[in-house]
Protein backbone atom coordinates (compact mmCIF):
# COMPACT_ATOMS: atom_id res chain seq x y z
CA UNK A 1 0.00 0.00 0.00
CA UNK A 2 1.33 3.68 -0.94
CA UNK A 3 1.92 6.10 1.52
CA UNK A 4 0.94 9.87 1.87
CA UNK A 5 1.38 12.87 -0.45
CA UNK A 6 2.17 16.27 0.94
CA UNK A 7 1.81 19.23 -1.10
CA UNK A 8 2.37 23.07 -0.11
CA UNK A 9 1.98 25.97 -1.82
CA UNK A 10 4.81 29.13 -1.47
CA UNK A 11 5.44 32.89 -2.67
CA UNK A 12 3.01 35.08 -4.26
CA UNK A 13 0.25 33.30 -5.68
CA UNK A 14 -1.63 33.00 -9.30
CA UNK A 15 -4.88 32.84 -10.78
CA UNK A 16 -3.88 29.16 -11.18
CA UNK A 17 -2.17 27.86 -8.54
CA UNK A 18 -4.70 25.85 -7.22
CA UNK A 19 -5.67 24.29 -10.72
CA UNK A 20 -2.13 22.60 -9.75
CA UNK A 21 -3.26 21.51 -6.37
CA UNK A 22 -6.12 20.00 -7.99
CA UNK A 23 -3.88 18.04 -10.64
CA UNK A 24 -1.74 16.87 -7.41
CA UNK A 25 -4.65 15.67 -5.75
CA UNK A 26 -6.94 13.68 -7.92
CA UNK A 27 -3.70 12.20 -9.85
CA UNK A 28 -2.47 11.01 -6.43
CA UNK A 29 -6.28 9.85 -5.51
CA UNK A 30 -5.92 7.73 -9.28
CA UNK A 31 -2.43 6.39 -8.47
CA UNK A 32 -3.68 4.87 -5.10
CA UNK A 33 -2.20 7.14 -2.77
CA UNK A 34 -3.59 6.81 0.48
CA UNK A 35 -4.26 10.82 1.55
CA UNK A 36 -3.25 14.01 0.18
CA UNK A 37 -2.27 16.07 3.39
CA UNK A 38 -1.65 20.20 2.88
CA UNK A 39 0.30 22.29 4.10
CA UNK A 40 -1.14 25.44 5.89
CA UNK A 41 0.67 28.53 5.08
CA UNK A 42 3.63 26.14 3.23
CA UNK A 43 7.33 24.90 4.97
CA UNK A 44 6.62 27.74 7.80
CA UNK A 45 3.18 26.15 8.80
CA UNK A 46 4.05 22.67 8.09
CA UNK A 47 6.96 23.49 11.16
CA UNK A 48 4.10 23.96 13.60
CA UNK A 49 3.04 20.73 12.13
CA UNK A 50 -0.22 23.06 10.98
CA UNK A 51 -2.16 20.53 8.05
CA UNK A 52 -5.30 19.17 6.60
CA UNK A 53 -6.27 16.69 4.70
CA UNK A 54 -7.42 17.43 1.65
CA UNK A 55 -10.55 14.70 0.83
CA UNK A 56 -12.37 16.90 3.94
CA UNK A 57 -12.43 19.52 1.25
CA UNK A 58 -12.59 17.73 -2.19
CA UNK A 59 -15.42 15.19 -1.83
CA UNK A 60 -16.76 15.07 -5.99
CA UNK A 61 -15.75 16.46 -9.07
CA UNK A 62 -17.53 19.60 -8.18
CA UNK A 63 -15.00 20.24 -5.79
CA UNK A 64 -12.60 20.00 -7.71
CA UNK A 65 -13.56 22.37 -10.71
CA UNK A 66 -14.45 25.03 -8.13
CA UNK A 67 -10.98 24.63 -6.44
CA UNK A 68 -9.67 25.01 -9.94
CA UNK A 69 -11.55 28.62 -10.25
CA UNK A 70 -10.32 29.30 -6.92
CA UNK A 71 -7.30 32.42 -6.71
CA UNK A 72 -4.79 32.69 -4.09
CA UNK A 73 -3.60 30.21 -2.14
CA UNK A 74 -6.30 28.01 -1.08
CA UNK A 75 -3.83 26.30 1.64
CA UNK A 76 -2.56 29.60 2.22
CA UNK A 77 1.33 30.43 1.66
CA UNK A 78 4.65 31.59 2.39
CA UNK A 79 7.92 33.26 2.37
CA UNK A 80 10.17 31.24 4.41
CA UNK A 81 13.89 30.39 3.47
CA UNK A 82 15.53 27.45 5.06
CA UNK A 83 19.04 27.73 6.37
CA UNK A 84 21.72 25.75 4.54
CA UNK A 85 21.94 22.01 5.80
CA UNK A 86 25.36 22.41 7.47
CA UNK A 87 23.65 25.57 9.30
CA UNK A 88 21.09 24.43 10.78
CA UNK A 89 20.11 20.32 11.02
CA UNK A 90 17.87 20.67 13.71
CA UNK A 91 15.24 22.27 11.11
CA UNK A 92 15.67 19.30 8.73
CA UNK A 93 15.52 16.53 11.61
CA UNK A 94 12.16 18.15 13.12
CA UNK A 95 10.72 18.44 9.35
CA UNK A 96 11.72 14.41 8.64
CA UNK A 97 10.33 13.38 12.16
CA UNK A 98 7.21 14.78 10.95
CA UNK A 99 6.99 13.37 7.17
CA UNK A 100 8.30 9.89 8.84
CA UNK A 101 4.90 10.41 11.47
CA UNK A 102 2.41 11.25 8.96
CA UNK A 103 3.52 8.67 6.60
CA UNK A 104 4.42 10.88 3.77
CA UNK A 105 6.27 9.32 0.50
CA UNK A 106 5.72 12.20 -1.65
CA UNK A 107 6.28 15.97 -0.83
CA UNK A 108 5.49 18.19 -3.38
CA UNK A 109 6.07 22.13 -3.34
CA UNK A 110 4.12 24.66 -5.85
CA UNK A 111 5.90 27.43 -5.73
CA UNK A 112 8.84 29.94 -8.21
CA UNK A 113 12.67 30.29 -7.71
CA UNK A 114 12.38 30.35 -3.60
CA UNK A 115 10.04 27.39 -3.14
CA UNK A 116 12.35 25.58 -5.68
CA UNK A 117 15.62 26.49 -3.04
CA UNK A 118 13.32 24.81 -0.86
CA UNK A 119 12.71 21.60 -2.49
CA UNK A 120 16.50 21.14 -3.56
CA UNK A 121 17.39 21.32 0.22
CA UNK A 122 14.96 19.00 1.20
CA UNK A 123 16.12 16.61 -1.86
CA UNK A 124 19.46 17.06 -0.88
CA UNK A 125 18.98 16.34 3.03
CA UNK A 126 16.93 13.22 2.24
CA UNK A 127 19.97 12.00 0.02
CA UNK A 128 22.62 12.18 2.80
CA UNK A 129 20.26 10.60 5.65
CA UNK A 130 18.83 7.86 3.46
CA UNK A 131 15.50 9.47 3.97
CA UNK A 132 12.70 7.65 1.67
CA UNK A 133 10.47 10.94 0.69
CA UNK A 134 10.68 11.69 -3.10
CA UNK A 135 10.36 15.73 -3.59
CA UNK A 136 9.14 17.61 -6.62
CA UNK A 137 8.97 20.88 -7.35
CA UNK A 138 5.75 22.08 -9.22
CA UNK A 139 6.34 25.20 -11.36
CA UNK A 140 4.03 28.65 -10.40
CA UNK A 141 4.57 32.50 -10.65
CA UNK A 142 3.09 35.26 -12.56
CA UNK A 143 6.73 36.32 -13.28
CA UNK A 144 7.24 33.80 -15.78
CA UNK A 145 11.46 33.66 -14.80
CA UNK A 146 11.60 30.06 -13.66
CA UNK A 147 14.88 28.81 -15.55
CA UNK A 148 14.27 25.73 -18.58
CA UNK A 149 10.19 25.48 -18.68
CA UNK A 150 9.22 27.40 -21.40
CA UNK A 151 6.74 29.21 -19.30
CA UNK A 152 5.21 29.05 -16.05
CA UNK A 153 1.54 28.44 -14.83
CA UNK A 154 -0.05 31.54 -13.77
CA UNK A 155 1.98 33.59 -16.63
CA UNK A 156 -0.94 33.34 -18.77
CA UNK A 157 -3.67 34.65 -17.09
CA UNK A 158 -1.79 37.14 -15.70
CA UNK A 159 -0.88 38.53 -19.28
CA UNK A 160 -4.60 38.10 -20.09
CA UNK A 161 -5.82 40.44 -17.51
CA UNK A 162 -2.74 42.60 -18.02
CA UNK A 163 -3.44 42.68 -21.77
CA UNK A 164 -7.16 43.21 -21.14
CA UNK A 165 -6.25 46.07 -18.54
CA UNK A 166 -4.42 48.34 -20.60
CA UNK A 167 -6.92 48.28 -23.23
CA UNK A 168 -9.31 49.28 -20.91
CA UNK A 169 -7.27 51.99 -19.19
CA UNK A 170 -6.41 53.39 -22.88
CA UNK A 171 -9.77 53.55 -23.81
CA UNK A 172 -10.57 55.50 -20.72
CA UNK A 173 -7.47 57.66 -21.17
CA UNK A 174 -8.99 58.65 -25.01
CA UNK A 175 -12.40 59.75 -23.04
CA UNK A 176 -10.32 62.78 -21.63
CA UNK A 177 -8.12 63.27 -24.57
CA UNK A 178 -10.67 66.39 -25.42
CA UNK A 179 -9.78 68.67 -22.52
CA UNK A 180 -6.19 68.36 -22.08
CA UNK A 181 -3.16 66.64 -22.94
CA UNK A 182 -2.41 63.26 -20.09
CA UNK A 183 0.10 60.79 -19.87
CA UNK A 184 -0.80 57.47 -18.05
CA UNK A 185 2.13 55.50 -16.48
CA UNK A 186 0.74 51.89 -16.06
CA UNK A 187 3.20 50.09 -13.22
CA UNK A 188 3.68 46.19 -13.63
CA UNK A 189 4.90 43.50 -11.65
CA UNK A 190 8.22 42.56 -12.10
CA UNK A 191 11.38 42.77 -10.06
CA UNK A 192 14.15 41.59 -12.62
CA UNK A 193 11.89 40.25 -15.53
CA UNK A 194 9.90 42.13 -17.86
CA UNK A 195 7.61 39.23 -18.92
CA UNK A 196 4.66 40.54 -17.50
CA UNK A 197 4.92 44.42 -18.81
CA UNK A 198 5.70 43.00 -22.11
CA UNK A 199 2.37 41.46 -22.16
CA UNK A 200 0.87 44.77 -22.30
CA UNK A 201 1.55 44.77 -25.53
CA UNK A 202 -1.14 41.96 -26.29
CA UNK A 203 -4.05 45.41 -26.08
CA UNK A 204 -2.13 46.46 -29.33
CA UNK A 205 -4.72 45.76 -32.50
CA UNK A 206 -7.39 46.95 -34.80
CA UNK A 207 -9.22 48.63 -32.53
CA UNK A 208 -6.56 49.88 -29.86
CA UNK A 209 -2.92 51.03 -30.36
CA UNK A 210 -1.53 49.58 -27.21
CA UNK A 211 0.84 51.80 -25.04
CA UNK A 212 3.37 53.89 -26.51
CA UNK A 213 6.23 52.89 -23.92
CA UNK A 214 7.20 50.00 -23.08
CA UNK A 215 10.12 49.68 -20.67
CA UNK A 216 11.43 46.15 -19.00
CA UNK A 217 13.89 45.54 -16.01
CA UNK A 218 15.96 43.98 -18.73
CA UNK A 219 17.30 47.41 -19.79
CA UNK A 220 18.46 50.44 -18.03
CA UNK A 221 16.24 53.26 -17.61
CA UNK A 222 16.52 56.90 -18.01
CA UNK A 223 14.42 58.70 -16.62
CA UNK A 224 15.83 62.21 -19.20
CA UNK A 225 15.70 59.63 -21.85
CA UNK A 226 11.94 58.77 -20.78
CA UNK A 227 11.28 62.25 -20.45
CA UNK A 228 12.42 63.28 -23.92
CA UNK A 229 10.42 60.57 -25.39
CA UNK A 230 7.00 61.57 -23.85
CA UNK A 231 7.34 65.15 -24.67
CA UNK A 232 7.87 64.40 -28.28
CA UNK A 233 4.86 62.16 -28.29
CA UNK A 234 2.94 64.79 -26.25
CA UNK A 235 3.62 67.37 -29.59
CA UNK A 236 2.15 64.58 -32.50
CA UNK A 237 -1.11 63.06 -30.08
CA UNK A 238 -3.16 64.40 -26.78
CA UNK A 239 -3.13 60.96 -25.05
CA UNK A 240 0.33 59.07 -24.35
CA UNK A 241 0.07 55.62 -22.26
CA UNK A 242 3.61 54.25 -20.80
CA UNK A 243 4.12 50.93 -19.00
CA UNK A 244 7.04 50.17 -16.98
CA UNK A 245 7.89 46.98 -15.02
CA UNK A 246 8.21 47.80 -10.83
CA UNK A 247 11.52 46.51 -10.98
CA UNK A 248 12.90 48.98 -13.89
CA UNK A 249 16.82 50.80 -12.49
CA UNK A 250 18.95 52.94 -13.66
CA UNK A 251 22.48 52.65 -15.43
CA UNK A 252 23.91 52.13 -11.48
CA UNK A 253 21.36 49.87 -10.60
CA UNK A 254 19.09 52.07 -8.61
CA UNK A 255 15.62 50.74 -8.87
CA UNK A 256 13.50 53.43 -10.03
CA UNK A 257 10.66 53.11 -7.03
CA UNK A 258 13.56 53.57 -4.75
CA UNK A 259 13.62 57.23 -5.19
CA UNK A 260 10.17 57.56 -4.50
CA UNK A 261 7.94 55.06 -1.13
CA UNK A 262 9.42 52.29 -2.29
CA UNK A 263 9.91 50.86 1.03
CA UNK A 264 13.92 49.25 1.86
CA UNK A 265 12.32 46.12 4.00
CA UNK A 266 13.15 43.02 2.88
CA UNK A 267 11.87 39.47 2.59
CA UNK A 268 13.45 36.33 4.15
CA UNK A 269 14.98 35.98 0.70
CA UNK A 270 16.53 39.22 0.42
CA UNK A 271 13.94 40.92 -1.77
CA UNK A 272 12.90 44.58 -1.35
CA UNK A 273 9.11 45.87 -1.27
CA UNK A 274 8.38 47.37 -4.93
CA UNK A 275 6.19 50.27 -4.70
CA UNK A 276 6.28 53.48 -6.10
CA UNK A 277 7.80 53.49 -9.98
CA UNK A 278 4.62 54.95 -11.71
CA UNK A 279 3.68 57.24 -8.93
CA UNK A 280 7.21 58.96 -8.97
CA UNK A 281 7.07 58.92 -13.11
CA UNK A 282 3.81 60.49 -13.01
CA UNK A 283 4.97 62.84 -11.00
CA UNK A 284 8.44 63.82 -12.69
CA UNK A 285 6.51 64.18 -15.85
CA UNK A 286 4.38 66.58 -14.80
CA UNK A 287 6.92 68.61 -13.11
CA UNK A 288 8.93 68.63 -16.08
CA UNK A 289 5.96 69.18 -18.41
CA UNK A 290 3.27 70.60 -17.16
CA UNK A 291 0.71 68.33 -18.25
CA UNK A 292 -1.80 65.86 -16.75
CA UNK A 293 -0.20 62.39 -15.62
CA UNK A 294 -1.55 59.59 -13.62
CA UNK A 295 -0.13 56.58 -12.01
CA UNK A 296 -2.12 53.10 -12.63
CA UNK A 297 -1.14 50.10 -10.48
CA UNK A 298 -2.24 46.47 -11.44
CA UNK A 299 -0.91 45.31 -8.40
CA UNK A 300 -2.81 42.17 -7.03
CA UNK A 301 -5.16 42.45 -9.08
CA UNK A 302 -2.32 40.34 -11.67
CA UNK A 303 -2.29 37.34 -9.97
CA UNK A 304 -5.80 37.08 -8.37
CA UNK A 305 -7.71 37.96 -11.49
CA UNK A 306 -9.42 33.98 -11.87
CA UNK A 307 -12.53 36.02 -13.81
CA UNK A 308 -10.08 35.94 -16.73
CA UNK A 309 -7.97 33.54 -16.45
CA UNK A 310 -6.62 31.32 -19.61
CA UNK A 311 -7.89 28.67 -20.61
CA UNK A 312 -4.85 27.06 -21.67
CA UNK A 313 -3.41 28.25 -18.31
CA UNK A 314 -5.84 26.68 -16.26
CA UNK A 315 -5.23 23.07 -18.01
CA UNK A 316 -1.52 23.19 -17.80
CA UNK A 317 -1.63 24.16 -14.38
CA UNK A 318 -3.41 20.97 -13.78
CA UNK A 319 -1.06 19.02 -16.00
CA UNK A 320 2.23 20.08 -14.08
CA UNK A 321 0.84 19.28 -10.94
CA UNK A 322 -0.43 15.91 -12.22
CA UNK A 323 2.75 15.33 -13.30
CA UNK A 324 4.62 15.85 -10.28
CA UNK A 325 2.76 13.46 -8.88
CA UNK A 326 3.90 10.85 -11.44
CA UNK A 327 6.80 11.76 -11.36
CA UNK A 328 7.43 10.84 -7.36
CA UNK A 329 5.24 7.84 -7.92
CA UNK A 330 7.96 6.78 -10.79
CA UNK A 331 10.43 6.92 -8.10
CA UNK A 332 11.95 10.18 -9.30
CA UNK A 333 12.73 12.96 -6.30
CA UNK A 334 15.18 16.45 -6.59
CA UNK A 335 13.58 17.67 -9.72
CA UNK A 336 10.72 20.04 -10.58
CA UNK A 337 8.13 19.47 -13.79
CA UNK A 338 8.78 21.57 -16.68
CA UNK A 339 6.92 23.03 -19.96
CA UNK A 340 7.80 21.93 -22.92
CA UNK A 341 5.99 23.78 -25.76
CA UNK A 342 5.70 21.56 -28.88
CA UNK A 343 3.72 23.80 -31.37
CA UNK A 344 2.62 27.13 -31.45
CA UNK A 345 -0.13 26.73 -34.44
CA UNK A 346 -1.93 24.75 -33.06
CA UNK A 347 -0.63 25.45 -29.54
CA UNK A 348 0.67 21.95 -27.81
CA UNK A 349 2.30 21.62 -24.70
CA UNK A 350 3.98 18.32 -22.51
CA UNK A 351 4.93 18.21 -19.33
CA UNK A 352 9.22 16.59 -18.63
CA UNK A 353 10.93 16.94 -15.21
CA UNK A 354 14.79 18.56 -15.02
CA UNK A 355 17.33 18.56 -11.87
CA UNK A 356 15.83 21.24 -9.45
CA UNK A 357 19.56 21.89 -8.95
CA UNK A 358 19.87 23.58 -12.13
CA UNK A 359 16.85 25.83 -11.28
CA UNK A 360 16.46 26.87 -7.76
CA UNK A 361 17.58 30.51 -7.42
CA UNK A 362 18.05 31.01 -10.96
CA UNK A 363 16.07 34.03 -13.28
CA UNK A 364 14.99 33.52 -16.73
CA UNK A 365 15.46 36.91 -18.60
CA UNK A 366 13.21 38.42 -21.21
CA UNK A 367 16.14 37.81 -24.33
CA UNK A 368 17.38 40.73 -25.38
CA UNK A 369 16.33 40.21 -28.87
CA UNK A 370 12.46 40.16 -28.01
CA UNK A 371 12.82 44.17 -26.81
CA UNK A 372 13.60 46.69 -29.40
CA UNK A 373 16.51 48.11 -30.00
CA UNK A 374 15.49 51.62 -28.18
CA UNK A 375 15.04 49.63 -25.21
CA UNK A 376 11.27 50.79 -24.85
CA UNK A 377 8.83 48.45 -26.55
CA UNK A 378 9.01 44.83 -27.38
CA UNK A 379 8.92 42.77 -30.79
CA UNK A 380 6.93 40.42 -32.19
CA UNK A 381 8.49 37.77 -31.57
CA UNK A 382 7.46 38.60 -27.80
CA UNK A 383 4.19 38.89 -28.96
CA UNK A 384 4.20 35.47 -30.77
CA UNK A 385 5.20 33.63 -27.72
CA UNK A 386 3.04 35.03 -25.07
CA UNK A 387 -0.02 35.34 -27.90
CA UNK A 388 -1.14 31.23 -27.39
CA UNK A 389 -0.81 31.42 -23.63
CA UNK A 390 -3.38 33.91 -23.03
CA UNK A 391 -6.41 31.61 -25.44
CA UNK A 392 -9.87 30.48 -24.45
CA UNK A 393 -11.91 31.55 -21.00
CA UNK A 394 -12.48 29.15 -17.56
CA UNK A 395 -16.21 30.96 -16.94
CA UNK A 396 -16.63 30.91 -12.88
CA UNK A 397 -19.24 29.34 -11.09
CA UNK A 398 -21.30 31.83 -10.67
CA UNK A 399 -23.55 32.80 -6.99
CA UNK A 400 -26.05 35.28 -7.41
CA UNK A 401 -23.78 37.03 -9.64
CA UNK A 402 -20.79 36.72 -8.24
CA UNK A 403 -17.91 34.07 -8.58
CA UNK A 404 -17.83 31.19 -5.72
CA UNK A 405 -14.55 30.05 -4.92
CA UNK A 406 -13.73 27.02 -2.70
CA UNK A 407 -12.13 28.10 0.86
CA UNK A 408 -11.42 25.95 3.76
CA UNK A 409 -15.22 27.24 5.57
CA UNK A 410 -17.05 26.31 2.31
CA UNK A 411 -17.82 23.10 2.94
CA UNK A 412 -21.23 23.72 3.04
CA UNK A 413 -21.59 25.49 -1.00
CA UNK A 414 -22.05 22.49 -2.73
CA UNK A 415 -25.90 22.24 -2.36
CA UNK A 416 -26.09 25.42 -4.44
CA UNK A 417 -24.73 23.77 -7.42
CA UNK A 418 -27.80 20.76 -7.62
CA UNK A 419 -30.85 23.34 -7.60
Amino acid sequence: MKGNVLVGQSGGPTAVINSSLAGVFKTAMDRGFSKVYGMRYGIQGFLDEQYVDLSDYIKNELDLELLKRTPSAFLGTCRYKLPAIHEDKTIYEKIFALLDKMDIEVFIYIGGNDSMDTIKKLADYAILTGAKQRFIGCPKTIDNDLALTDHTPGYGSAAKYIGTSTKEVIRDCLGFSYQKKNVTIIEVMGRNAGWLTGATALSKGEDCDGPDLIYLPEVSFDVDKFTDAVEKLLKKKDVVVAAVSEGIKNAEGTYICQFSAGSETADAFGHIQMTGTASYLANHIHEKLGCKTRAVEFSTLQRAASHLASRIDINEAFMVGGAAVKAADEGTSGVMVVIDRLSDDPYQSSTGVYDVHRIANGEKLVPREWINKEGNYVTDEFISYVKPLIQGDYSPMMVEGLPRHLTMNSKGYKDEYKK
